[in-house]
């Protein structure tokens, strides 16, 4: 199994914004953003890198509609 990549919150929200994922709001450190009903919360820490579960979520949700 590959290594997941290592992404930053930027990275991350390039990719969402990418995908059709819209910006919804901020709480705090975090930035919710929203497809259809989809809902996807990134944690903004700038210059640290996210957790490698986020980033497996992110990728799983990007590519549930992608056909991948």
């Amino acid at each position: 199994m590959p290594k997941m990549p290592r992404l930053t919150a930027e990275q991350a929200e390039q990719l969402l914004l990418r995908a059709g994922f819209q910006y919804v709001r901020c709480k705090g450190s975090h930035k919710i953003y929203q497809r259809a009903a989809e809902m996807f919360v990134v944690p903004c820490h700038t210059g640290r890198v996210l957790h490698p579960k986020i980033t497996k979520d992110l990728i799983e949700m990007i590519g549930k509609n992608s056909g991948a």
